[in-house]
């Protein structure tokens, strides 16, 4: 009876503390299915080379968050990144948007992505507007996106900017050493 007893008090709190403990852990969140991320990536694209921005509605949240590194600031909110599109379309109208490769890990999708296009419009940046250059362009990047209840909440996108300035036609000057000053000499 006695070892009985001792067995009943050491089992029931251990049971109870392994109940707790599994039933207070966080749930592993879901994440997305390859084929929801597929099923975004196809709109992307859809969107991007048809220009039916519009389209974007389905695949990015209202109060999208996209931090892309040709951009001096965060673009935030999906109005404010059809803007941003558009600005490309302008500058690009055979834009050719393809996605290379898509890798999901829980709640995030890596597209490894390729543009291609002519320059044919002037290009608005934030330094000013760029006359056309009529050349092509060819580049690729990689964009990690966070998705929350199917739809895109935050963007990174990263890209090799000096490549695509350099087949506009753009060059790097080095800077020129100062004149020594005259207390110097």
């Amino acid at each position: 009876m006695k070892k009985s007893l001792f067995q009943f008090i050491t089992i029931i709190p251990l049971a109870l503390l392994l109940c707790i403990t599994f039933s207070c852990q966080k749930q592993a969140e879901e994440g997305i299915t390859n084929e929801e991320a597929k099923a975004l990536g196809d709109i992307y694209v859809k969107a991007r080379n048809e220009v039916n921005l519009a389209l974007l509605d389905e695949i990015y949240a209202p109060e999208v968050v996209v931090h892309d590194c040709s951009s001096p600031e965060d673009i935030v909110g999906l109005d404010a990144l059809k803007e941003y599109y558009s600005y490309t379309h302008k500058a690009f109208p055979d834009l050719h948007a393809a996605l290379d490769e898509t890798i999901v890990k829980g709640d995030k999708i890596i597209w490894v992505w390729t543009f291609s296009g002519a320059n044919t419009g002037s290009f608005h940046t934030p330094l000013g507007d760029i006359h056309a250059t009529g050349k092509k362009v060819q580049f690729s990047g990689v964009a990690i996106d966070r998705v929350d209840e199917g739809k895109i909440v935050e963007e990174w996108v990263y890209f090799n900017v000096l490549q695509v300035l350099q087949q506009l036609g753009f060059t790097i000057t080095p800077p020129q050493p100062s004149e020594p000053s005259e207390e110097k000499k």
